[in-house]
C-alpha cells in the first residue's frame, strides 16, 4: 500500500505524527508513506523507516512572493510531483485550508477529518472521506485515530511508538553528561522567564552538572549567551539543523523544556524530560512518551491558551515578585527550585544521576 500523508507543520504537529505511522505498518507490513512537509521540518519523516519519500513544500515563503514562485517553476514542480506517483489513498492529517487545497494536485481517494473535527471546518469539503475524531484527547491520539480509521484498522490500545530509526541519526555517547534547557518557543506567553533560567543554571553550576542550550534565531541565541555569560559548565551550542540538534538531544541526561516542537523532539528520542507549562495545557499538547513530566500553573488564569498575557498584576503580585522580570506570571508557580526540585528527582528515577 501507498499513502500520501499532508502534514505540513509545525514542528511538534510532525513529530505528533510519527506514532500513527508505526501503527499502520506494524498493521501492514510494507505499507510506505510519501510525506509532504514544510521545507523547515524535512529532516524529521525521513527518519521513519515506513517513510519512502519526502515532498518538501514552502507555503510560508511562497506565499511572500507569489510571482517568484510561480515564474521559477518552484510550483509546477511541486504540481508534478504530486501527480506523478499512484497511491492508494491521501491522508490530510492538518485539517487545515492550506493543507487540504494540496490534496487537490494527487489523483487518490482522500480522507481527512470532519467539519466538527478539523481545526477549519471548511478543510473538510475537499475530502472524499471524512472521519470523526473527538477533541479534548492529546494531538498524538487524535492522529492515531484518524489514520485508524482512514486506512480501517482496530486502534491499538499501548501508547503511541514514535518508531525513529536511531541508527540514522547517528548517535554518540557524550564525553561529558549534560542537561539540555530549551529555552526557545512560539508564543511570547510560552517563554518560561529568562530570569528563571539563569537561576536555573547557577544551580545546576553549582552542583558540577554541565548544561547545553540549543538556538534557532538570533533572539535565541542572545538570550542563550545571557544565560550562560560567567558560568563554566554552560555552554551556548553552534547554529545547527535539526539532525544535529536531535543527536545532542538525544545523548543528554534530561532536559528541561518549555512548550516548544524540540520538548517534543526529545520526547520522540526518549529523553526524560521536564515540561514547563503556563497558558498551554499539557493534557492536549504536552510531550507524550516515557519519562515525559510536565510541571504546570495552578495560576488563576492558567491555561489560558493566549498568545498575549492578559492578566493584570495586583499589587499583592507586585509586592511578591518582580513583575517585570518574571513575565508570565502564571511561570511564578514553576519556579527554578521547583524545576530542579523535579530535574533531581527525575533523574533519581532513571538512575542517570550526573554526580
Amino acid at each position: 500500500m501507498r499513502v500520501l500523508l499532508i502534514k505540513t507543520s509545525s514542528l511538534g504537529d510532525v513529530i505528533h505524527t510519527l506514532p500513527s505511522l508505526t501503527d499502520a505498518s506494524r498493521i501492514f507490513p510494507g505499507i510506505r508513506f510519501d510525506w509532504v512537509v514544510e521545507e523547515g521540518f524535512a529532516e524529521i519523516p525521513s527518519w521513519h523507516p515506513a517513510v519512502a519519500q519526502v515532498i518538501p513544500v514552502a507555503i510560508r515563503r511562497w506565499r511572500k512572493n507569489m510571482y517568484k514562485t510561480l515564474a521559477s517553476g518552484e510550483w509546477a514542480r511541486f504540481k508534478t510531483r504530486m501527480r506523478e506517483t499512484p497511491y492508494d489513498v491521501v491522508i490530510d492529517a492538518q485539517g487545515l485550508l492550506k493543507s487540504a487545497w494540496l490534496t487537490r494536485y494527487a489523483k487518490a481517494p482522500v480522507v481527512g477529518l470532519n467539519r466538527a473535527s478539523a481545526r477549519e471546518p471548511l478543510a473538510s469539503r475537499f475530502y472524499d472521506r471524512t472521519c470523526q475524531v473527538a477533541w479534548g484527547q492529546h494531538a498524538v491520539e487524535r492522529v492515531r485515530q484518524l489514520f485508524a480509521q482512514a486506512l480501517s484498522y482496530p486502534l491499538p490500545d499501548s501508547i503511541g511508538d514514535y518508531g525513529l530509526d536511531h541508527g540514522r541519526l547517528a548517535l554518540t555517547q557524550p564525553d561529558v553528561p549534560y542537561v539540555m534547557f530549551l529555552h526557545g518557543t512560539t508564543w511570547a506567553t510560552k517563554h518560561w522567564p529568562e530570569r528563571y533560567w539563569r537561576e536555573l543554571a547557577e544551580v545546576i553550576q553549582a552542583k558540577g552538572w554541565h548544561v547545553q542550550l540549543p538556538w534557532g534565531s538570533e533572539s535565541e541565541r542572545a538570550r542563550a549567551e545571557r544565560i550562560a555569560v560567567g558560568l563554566e559548565n554552560v555552554t551556548v551550542l553552534p547554529k545547527m539543523s535539526l539532525a544535529g540538534v536531535s543527536r545532542v538531544l538525544a545523548g543528554a541526561k534530561a532536559c528541561v523544556a518549555v512548550d516548544t516542537g524540540l520538548g517534543h523532539l526529545a520526547a520522540a528520542l526518549d529523553v526524560p524530560t521536564l515540561s514547563l507549562f503556563g497558558p498551554t495545557d499539557a493534557k492536549l499538547t504536552g510531550a507524550y512518551g516515557r519519562s515525559q513530566v510536565h510541571l504546570t500553573s495552578d495560576w488563576v488564569c492558567a491555561p489560558c491558551l493566549q498568545k498575549q498575557c492578559t492578566y493584570a498584576p495586583t499589587e499583592e503580585d507586585r509586592r511578591l515578585f518582580k513583575v517585570a522580570e518574571e513575565q508570565p506570571l502564571c511561570f511564578s508557580r514553576v519556579n527554578p527550585a521547583r524545576v530542579f526540585a523535579s530535574l533531581e528527582k527525575l533523574l533519581g528515577n532513571k538512575g542517570q544521576r550526573l554526580c
